[in-house]
């Protein structure tokens, strides 16, 4: 075994692979529709692992990717914290990079975003609706969106940063996607005994406001135009159903309905 995540435990494979395989449980077609949008991603050009088959192993649903050899810049992070803002801004150049791709056959932001709210049971009426109005507002955009872009999907390997877990990218306002990396980097729960945890958080701030900056260096847009897509990203966030995310999800929608 290679690392293990939420869903998935990755192993070393044949020569020059990786096998990702999913929980027991998971779905099938959750792991093809994975595999086929890593592979339009890398067919678009975007630095990503070239998928070499999908399998059953055990009952369980597994891809197959080819390795790549490095670090996650998460774990450069913690073995080289003086290195942080260089890599706060590789983080955002890499960003940038990806928000010059387009791939219309992917499902609409926007939408996925609505659907999520919509099936919040632990929301109010009033509240889901006042989201919803808000997200209305909101640009829909045609740009590659990842979705869950962060320092550990990122592997730092000897041809470059390559971006790993495509396994729910959407097409929408780039400064949505920007804005979900924004409330990882600040919010994110970590693991109460995940290795170099005080030295993460010691030093988000500071990567996040590096990252930011030389995001907006690159594609001049004001700080509002990415904080307005705050609200509906967290309150779609509920659907993922991770237990520690509730009570600060909950709190941070009413503090942000009560601040309009």
């Amino acid at each position: 075994m290679i690392a293990r995540g939420r869903t998935a435990e990755v192993f070393a494979w044949k020569d020059g692979q990786v096998l990702k395989l999913f929980l027991a449980g998971f779905p099938a077609k959750q792991a093809k529709h994975e595999a086929w949008m890593t592979e339009a991603a890398h067919k678009a050009g975007l630095p990503v692992p070239a998928v070499e088959g999908i399998v059953e192993v055990e009952g369980r649903q597994g891809i197959i990717f080819e390795r790549v050899d490095g670090s996650s810049m998460l774990q450069l992070f913690k073995s080289k914290p003086w290195r942080i803002g260089q890599m706060a801004r590789i983080l955002a150049e890499l960003h940038a990079k990806i928000h010059l791709c387009e791939m219309p056959e992917l499902a609409p932001l926007k939408e996925d975003l609505r659907g999520a709210i919509q099936g919040q049971a632990e929301l109010p009426g009033e509240t889901k609706e006042a989201i919803l109005s808000h997200l209305e507002r909101l640009p829909d955009g045609n740009t590659v969106c990842h979705g869950d872009f962060h320092p550990d999907n990122i592997l730092m390997s000897s041809r470059g940063p390559v971006v790993i877990d495509w396994a729910n990218p959407r097409r929408g306002d780039p400064l949505a996607d920007v804005a979900a990396s924004s409330l990882l980097l600040r919010l994110a729960p970590l693991p109460q005994f995940m290795v170099g945890r005080w030295l993460i958080n010691m030093s988000r701030a500071r990567f996040h406001s590096a990252y930011l900056k030389r995001y907006l260096e690159l594609r001049p847009v004001s700080q509002d135009q990415i904080e307005v897509w705050e609200l509906p990203l967290v309150a779609s966030r509920l659907a993922d159903n991770i237990p520690e995310e509730r009570e600060l999800i909950l709190a941070f929608v009413d503090k942000a309905l009560s601040s309009q």
